[in-house]
Order: C-alpha cells, then sequence, then structure tokens
C-alpha cells in the first residue's frame, strides 16, 4: 500500500506546493478569524496534522572567503532570523543549527534548502552552495543527546569558528 498525503501530487506532476502551517486554535484572533475558518472547512473530514518542531543543521561550502565578512554575514542571518541557534565558520564552509516548526519534514527540508539562497544578498553571505542537510524530529534529536551520540547541543549559542 502507497502512503501519502492528502492532496500531494506525484512525482510525475508538477512540483509539490508548499503551504504556510496553521498556527493553531489557541492563536486565533479576531484578525485571523476568518482565516482560520476558512481553514478548517477545507479540512473537514481530512486529517490534519499539527506542526512539529524539527532540528535542522544545514552545510554550506565554497570557495574561501574572509572570515571577517563571513562572521559579518551569518550575524546578520542570525539576526534576521533570530530562530538561528548557532552557526559554526571556517574560511571555505559553514554549519548553521536552528529548529524548525513545520507540518512534516518534507516541509522542514524545503525551508531549510531555501534558507541560504534566499538570504545570500541580504546578509551579504559567500555564494556557496548547500553541501548537507539533516533534519531530525525534536523527539529523535533529545534520544541522540541522552544516548551520547549525534549533534553537540547547540551551545554556546551564537555565531562561532570551527
Amino acid at each position: 500500500m502507497r502512503r501519502v498525503r492528502p492532496g500531494a501530487a506525484s512525482r510525475g506532476s508538477a512540483e509539490r506546493a508548499l503551504t504556510s502551517v496553521a498556527a493553531g486554535e489557541a492563536y486565533e484572533s479576531e484578525a485571523h478569524a476568518g482565516h482560520g475558518s476558512q481553514a478548517r472547512e477545507r479540512a473537514e473530514g481530512e486529517t490534519v496534522q499539527a506542526p512539529r518542531l524539527w532540528h535542522v543543521t544545514l552545510s554550506v561550502s565554497g570557495a574561501e572567503a574572509p572570515l571577517k565578512e563571513l562572521r559579518r554575514g551569518l550575524e546578520q542571518l542570525a539576526h534576521d532570523h533570530p530562530f538561528l541557534l548557532t552557526s559554526r565558520y571556517a574560511p571555505d564552509h559553514a554549519e548553521i543549527r536552528y529548529w524548525e516548526e513545520a507540518r512534516d519534514l518534507h516541509d522542514a527540508a524545503a525551508v531549510a534548502l531555501r534558507l541560504w539562497g534566499e538570504h545570500r544578498q541580504s546578509a551579504q553571505l559567500p555564494p556557496w552552495e548547500i553541501v548537507g542537510l539533516e533534519v531530525i524530529d525534536r523527539d529523535t534529536y533529545h534520544q541522540r543527546i541522552a544516548e551520547g551520540y549525534g549533534p553537540l547541543p547547540a551551545t554556546p549559542v551564537g555565531v562561532h569558528p570551527f
């Protein structure tokens, strides 16, 4: 039996469309009440997945860049997007770690894969390519930490050299 999310396109069809994740009933306000009720009507009869937390590690690499400019760019990215936990960098590669709230792994990975490219110009980041991506759910992250392996806890928070 093949498992498919409701509304998911087959691999042979057009590119998968990303949708935003609803904040849930606890966030409903007068300003958002109309949007939330429409979402519930569309989802009637369907199982609606609540957003989950995903730990993301994004690795980028490319030609050497001046460390001072690279650090400034990563700090600007962290300032613009305070969800970033930590960034580590060297002249020719960097690693960014953060928590992402998304409906499923596919959505979290899609956001992560766009992060560097979409903010390259605004944060003046080098034109590096993504060379690695790990997305794990919160339970897996905490299980790895408890067992003594996996990504080390993101401390100290901030931008640091490797």
